[in-house]
């Protein structure tokens, strides 16, 4: 049997309540999303918009850490939605370019109008000052995380 250390222990409970978080928060944010959109296809599109430049398949299989094969799939059924293109490489004839198209942006725009009400009911189990309080530290644990993957 593994005895974790107090300060072990609270990190794991913090990481613990972080993965509930986003078990819990994940689906209930793929229930309201429009056009069928799974919560992968609309962080695709939202990282996409947030984050613009040249993206390729590669890329962003490594920006959301997972198999070229499962963003391969992600991106096929964005494709066939017409939210995003896949356009080759002028460069190199094997390699592709992911860009986003009009109706990509706006399937992306209503899925955070649709979120609007749903989130709006968090503020009955934290306050807006006590969200505002969560923010600064849960973005330094992102970076953290980010740089030290």
């Amino acid at each position: 049997m593994t005895t974790l250390t107090p300060k072990q222990q609270t990190l794991f409970t913090l990481f613990n309540e972080i993965g509930i978080i986003s078990q819990l928060s994940s689906v209930r944010f793929e229930r309201i999303l429009p056009h069928g959109l799974t919560i992968a296809q609309f962080s695709v599109l939202n990282h996409l918009v947030r984050l613009d430049g040249d993206w390729s398949p590669a890329r962003l299989a490594a920006a959301f850490q997972v198999t070229k094969g499962t963003m391969t799939s992600t991106l096929q059924r964005l494709v066939t939605k017409g939210f995003i293109s896949l356009e080759p490489d002028p460069a190199d004839g094997r390699a592709k370019h992911v860009v986003l198209t009009d109706a990509g942006r706006l399937a992306r725009e209503t899925a955070l109008s649709a979120a609007g009400p749903a989130l709006g009911d968090l503020n009955a189990a934290l306050s807006p000052s006590e969200i505002d309080a969560l923010i600064p530290g849960l973005q330094k644990l992102r970076v953290w995380l980010d740089i030290n993957r």
